[in-house]
């Protein structure tokens, strides 16, 4: 559409630059000469059609002509090898049997503007050279299948240069040109396309409403970069340009699944015309609509057929595919499921991040005021110097490892799709190699992170029945929270605001144990919803339709909290604080030194002093070399998280200024 209003702002141009252009015809050579045999009303003329046969010349309306783009040229301006105006014209022996050429023509013109040092006064004229070069790579200048020394379509196609004048844009002489559009692109080569086209929601509108906003062929195939359907580049623009119009549609349509990998610029996902079809659209409620309730599972099953050659499952019919967050009254599920996790990540991120402030304002007014935590002095208790305690057994620090490297793809690669539109995601995925290969990533990540967990949850398990008789369940060694852990918090907020002395801990401390817990819900929520979206059909069988929309909510908003509070208040707890920063590496190594241990775990430290059971405790120190590397390692991995955090901001910027 934009393409033929643009066409239509060259029209004054186009007539300023043929009346400068054009030379004088030699005499007798003048128009008025030529029109007396080719103008419309005189005799037909036969010449020979270059095949052996013969052909009639097409007659001229002079005063279509007269009003056309190339009133003002004489004929032989374009055909500069006609000499005589005999019956049998002589031709130049110079320019010899040539068509003439509109590319050439104006390629000419332009190329004289810009070396009058002129291109910025003829803007338009520099659209017509743009046009030129975008035909010349498009489908339509293809040789021929039938005649290969001709292109399947040129200027002359759709375009009679005789009388070639485009009416200006939002002109009613306009509305009526576009109204005839399609009839010109059928009438001469696609009949089969225009018949299924004029049938179409969109082709009536035009043909019997008469509505000129409706699209027809211009709007999706363009006016000069015509592409072969089957490119990818074609497969990916169309969607878009059905978005110019069906703004709501294409909305909710790029916030799924098969939306966010076409936006990254693949072919191979359901677009608009796969399952509304391409020229022969119909109304939803028209019984041979392809997305009519009664067609669509045959429409699902051309990508759904779970690999078995039959329909999809009937929760395909349930399935809202332009379902949004904001309309309750239509999509009450998938409206509850939105709310819902926004609730959880402004609840779980007020909370935390005021936390994380507060802690940091704290202890730089402490640093001010000259107050420091108190230090134990190993040596006076008649320790071994040099000793740590043990706080992570290797199985410990090597899921922690592995969740964290599984998490930290998972990321990446779940991130990239979920802020498609983003100016990074395109970059990501064809450094990962593409859709395909991306999701083999993302799910091998998945199956670790999961696996992970479950092998802990049963380790939890057996550990919980060999030991149900002597371990308490929210005692200082358990994970569990307990009143002890209001406490603290209420102590650490009375530090925070000076009301109070920082708290002292046991072996957990409350932040510690909600990252354990964390993932019991993570995961859970993750794992789940992508075991839906990873099973389709599976899940159509047993579930309704909708279930989808809310899967895709909860996983990506979950994955989204997961990932920014663990590359925010996690590394700020563990890593960032003052007493920390730059790193802390207790979970590599997995001890800590004693005075350490002391300082951040006193109630757990006193404890074991007392009861004598410190010194059973204690480990040799990692040795250099195990500290060098676990310092590489945990750089390595904050660096990683640093980088997906600063990815995740972008895109989730760049998807609200969008």
């Amino acid at each position: 559409m934009n393409s033929w209003k643009s066409i239509s702002k060259l029209l004054a141009v186009t007539l300023a630059l043929a009346a400068s252009a054009a030379v004088a015809a030699p005499a007798g050579l003048e128009n008025t000469k030529c029109l007396s045999c080719h103008a419309t009303g005189h005799d037909k003329i036969t010449v020979n059609g270059g095949d052996g046969k013969s052909r009639v010349l097409a007659q001229r309306d002079e005063a279509k002509f007269a009003k056309s783009v190339h009133g003002k040229l004489d004929c032989v301006s374009c055909h500069t090898n006609i000499t005589d105006a005999k019956a049998n014209h002589a031709h130049s022996t110079t320019v010899g049997e040539v068509q003439p050429s509109c590319a050439t023509c104006h390629e000419q013109l332009w190329s004289k503007v810009q070396a009058e040092g002129k291109a910025k006064d003829k803007p338009r004229l520099g659209v017509v050279a743009a046009n030129i070069e975008a035909y010349k790579k498009s489908f339509h200048a293809r040789p021929d299948k039938d005649n290969p020394s001709q292109p399947k379509a040129s200027c002359e196609s759709c375009h009679d240069t005789h009388s070639f004048a485009i009416p200006a844009a939002d002109s009613p002489e306009h509305k009526q040109f576009r109204l005839g559009i399609s009839e010109s692109c059928g009438a001469s080569c696609h009949e089969d396309q225009l018949e299924a086209w004029t049938e179409s929601v969109h082709g009536q509108k035009v043909t019997q409403d008469g509505d000129s906003k409706a699209a027809v062929c211009v709007d999706c195939h363009t006016a000069h970069a015509v592409q072969n359907t089957s490119a990818v580049t074609f497969k990916t623009v169309v969607t878009k340009d059905c978005g110019t119009c069906h703004e709501e549609n294409f909305a909710s349509y790029r916030e799924s699944l098969h939306g966010k990998i076409n936006a990254l610029g693949y072919g191979n996902t359901a677009k608009c015309y796969d399952c509304h079809g391409s020229h022969g659209i119909l109304k939803v409620d028209d019984k041979n609509s392809k997305v009519h309730p009664d067609k669509v599972l045959k429409t699902c099953s051309t990508c759904h057929d779970g690999k078995k050659a039959r329909m999809a499952a009937d929760g395909f019919k349930t399935f809202p595919p332009h379902g949004n967050a904001h309309d309750f009254a239509k999509y009450p599920q998938i409206w509850i499921a939105a709310k819902g996790m926004a609730a959880l990540l402004i609840g779980t991120f007020a909370f935390f991040w005021l936390h994380l402030v507060l802690w940091l304002n704290r202890e730089w007014q402490d640093r001010k005021q000259g107050k420091t935590r108190p230090h134990i002095k190993v040596a006076e208790l008649g320790l071994p110097a040099g000793k740590h305690i043990r706080r992570f057994g290797p199985w410990a620090r090597l899921g922690h490892l592995l969740f964290a490297v599984s998490l930290m793809v998972l990321t990446l690669t779940g991130m990239t799709l979920m802020y498609a539109s983003s100016s990074w995601a395109p970059v990501v995925i064809r450094v990962l190699g593409g859709p395909e290969v991306m999701a083999i990533i993302h799910r091998v990540n998945a199956v670790i992170f999961v696996g992970i967990f479950v092998i802990h949850l049963v380790w939890v398990i057996q550990f919980l029945a060999r030991n149900w008789k002597t371990f308490d369940l929210f005692g200082p060694d358990s994970v569990n929270f307990n009143m002890q852990d209001l406490k603290d918090v209420i102590a650490m907020f009375k530090w925070f605001l000076g009301k109070g002395e920082r708290p002292v801990f046991d072996r957990w401390t409350y932040w510690e144990k909600f990252d354990y817990w964390a993932p019991f819900w993570g995961v859970t929520i993750v794992g789940s919803t992508g075991l839906i979206m990873w099973f389709p059909t599976l899940t159509a069988t047993y579930l309704p339709g909708w279930v989808f929309n809310v899967a895709a909510i909860a996983h990506g908003e979950e994955a989204f909290l997961a990932a920014v509070f663990l590359f925010t208040v996690h590394f700020f707890n563990n890593h960032f604080r003052p007493d920390k920063f730059p790193l802390d590496i207790v979970m590599f190594t997995g001890t800590m030194s004693l005075e350490h241990f002391a300082r951040d775990h006193g109630v757990q430290y006193r404890r074991l002093l007392e009861s004598g059971e410190l010194a059973k405790l204690l480990v040799d120190a990692p040795t250099p070399a195990m500290t060098l590397r676990s310092r590489i390692l945990g750089v390595v991995l904050i660096a990683f998280g640093l980088s997906l955090l600063t990815l995740v901001t972008i895109g989730f910027y760049q998807s609200f200024a969008g």
